[in-house]
């Protein structure tokens, strides 16, 4: 009788399984527990047998088709019929594995990969995993408030909204109010920054930071300047990353601690030229230089025009100047990812939120953004500032890309 018969013959014994039965579900964790490692003593030990006896790199791959009926059975066994969104994917990733190594010449290779690969898969589908068709709700979701410009009732209704978000999810939630004068009418206006924060506990922590208002017009469009500007890529995209994050944070293994900061009033702008940019950003490095006793930030990433459909990110400038190491080594995690939308290669000079952390925090932050939007647009047919800065223009993929690069990030911070 050979191995493989009689490692199916003790599956059925194990299972209390005989010929014209059909497979049992188990409910008992004892008994999946069991049985789970029956399923993987048995593919391990065919998997030498094969290594030992093969003569011939055709056979060397008939562990694989044993793999695969053992995780239909052990699939069977454990009820799983129902499977998250990620269950495909991961299927597809086992299929390639196996078609790319088919005619290799070493096969402990082949079994390496097999098991690396199983491995991967395991990772890869946890509930945490980013998500790009719930990432591009939110962006939906937020552009559908319409304008959130500083001080309005959009603007109240997206902060609502955040704070009801995040705490679901186990964020502490803090506000830091403040107030200035209208740049139009001179009233005061209410500005509040969002704070969310993820180990609490930590004193050493690190900052992403983005901006969630909205421009009250959009000023570069050419046929409507004062129409209604929802700004889907500028202002929506950080925050829906954020969001999408925020299912992520619970489920890592932090050494340091995190805050999400949303600066209000980025763009409180009427009329370049006049009216001041970064009011909330200003006001967060102030506050955290006359505060010693607040949390210390190590370094931090301002996300800006990260939804892009046509993707891609290139150095800044300003953030090279301030702070290089981080920057090479956020392009260079997302090269070790194959994340290629990060273009290692200076392009654009951005005065951002980054600018009063860095000059006046004195916090190294450096800023991910497409300035290209979309890309080899002149100027005056970018989306930027216009009413075509619309959901449609962004893609979830491009901002799930960004989110695993900085999950990446973050689990390397030590």
């Amino acid at each position: 009788m050979n191995r493989q018969r009689k490692t199916i013959l003790g599956l059925a014994r194990l299972t209390g399984q005989r010929k014209g039965q059909t497979m049992p579900r188990l409910k008992d964790q004892t008994q999946r527990q069991d049985a789970a490692f029956f399923l993987n003593a048995a593919y391990l030990h065919l998997v030498s047998e094969s290594l030992v006896h093969q003569r011939s790199t055709e056979r060397a791959v008939l562990p694989f088709a044993w793999m695969l009926a053992c995780s239909w059975i052990a699939m069977a066994m454990l009820g799983c019929s129902n499977h998250s969104s990620e269950s495909p994917n991961a299927s597809d990733s086992v299929a390639v594995a196996v078609s790319d190594q088919e005619t290799s010449q070493d096969p402990q290779t082949v079994a390496l990969v097999a098991m690396n690969t199983t491995s991967s898969v395991a990772s890869n589908a946890n509930a945490g995993d980013i998500n790009p068709k719930r990432a591009f709700s939110y962006l939906e979701k937020i552009c559908k408030i319409g304008s959130r410009t500083t001080g309005t009732s959009g603007m109240q209704k997206q902060q609502q909204m955040l704070e009801e978000h995040f705490t679901a999810l186990g964020g502490v939630v803090l506000w830091q109010p403040f107030e200035s004068r209208h740049p139009v009418t001179g009233a005061k206006v209410e500005i509040k920054n969002l704070v969310v924060r993820w180990r609490p506990e930590l004193t050493e922590r690190v900052l992403l930071c983005t901006h969630y208002d909205t421009k009250p017009f959009p000023a570069m469009d050419s046929k409507n300047p004062k129409g209604l500007f929802v700004g889907a890529n500028d202002g929506g995209s950080g925050t829906a990353l954020f969001m999408e994050l925020g299912h992520t944070m619970p489920n890592l293994s932090l050494q340091v601690g995190v805050d999400f900061v949303f600066f209000d009033a980025e763009e409180l702008v009427y009329e370049e030229n006049r009216d001041p940019y970064f009011l909330g950003s200003k006001y967060f490095a102030e506050a955290y230089v006359n505060d010693p006793s607040s949390a210390r930030y190590r370094c931090g990433i301002l996300l800006d025009m990260v939804g892009d459909a046509d993707l891609q990110l290139y150095y800044e400038e300003n953030s090279f100047k301030f702070a290089r190491p981080l920057v090479e080594e956020v392009w260079g995690i997302a090269k070790q990812l194959g994340v290629k939308e990060f273009e290692p290669k200076l392009r654009h000079y951005i005065r951002d939120d980054h600018l009063p952390l860095n000059e006046i925090a004195k916090i190294p932050v450096i800023d991910i953004i497409d300035f290209d939007y979309p890309r080899g647009a002149p100027k005056n047919r970018s989306y930027w500032h216009t009413m075509a800065d619309t959901p449609d223009k962004c893609s979830g993929a491009s901002i799930a890309k960004v989110g695993r690069v900085l999950v990446e990030w973050m689990k390397r911070q030590k």
